[in-house]
């Protein structure tokens, strides 16, 4: 059992910054992926971001590529999402998931084998 919490979700005017975090706790895993997805009003979980255990790669939607940075720390299983330049369409719940299949996956919501209970962030115009 891997048990996820997000924070650092709020508002913020378009321009802004917001850090999220992501918290582990119970098992660890010697190889997983951690990936951020978010869910708007009205639409369907979309991904945003993931980071590989140590194959030094990471992926972002074309939608936050150049203004949001995934990172992680092992030792501490932790993941942090920063995210530059707000835009309100970047209003949603934003989830961090875990993975254990192969990185190639790591697009695939339904992949993720454990998953936060979300954090709002709301951008305002």
């Amino acid at each position: 059992q891997v048990q996820l919490v997000e924070s650092g979700g709020g508002l913020v005017q378009a321009g802004g910054s917001l850090r999220l975090s992501c918290a582990a706790s119970g098992r660890t895993f010697s190889a997983y992926t951690m990936g951020w997805f978010r869910q708007a009003p009205g639409k369907e979980r979309e991904f945003v971001a993931a980071i590989s255990w140590n194959l030094g790669r990471s992926d972002y939607a074309d939608s936050v590529k150049g203004r949001f940075t995934i990172s992680r720390d092992n030792a501490k299983n932790t993941a942090s999402l920063q995210m530059n330049s707000l835009k309100p369409e970047d209003t949603a719940v934003y989830y961090c998931a875990v993975q254990r299949d192969y990185y190639a996956y790591y697009l695939m919501a339904s992949k993720y084998e454990y998953w936060g209970q979300g954090t709002q962030v709301t951008v305002s115009e």
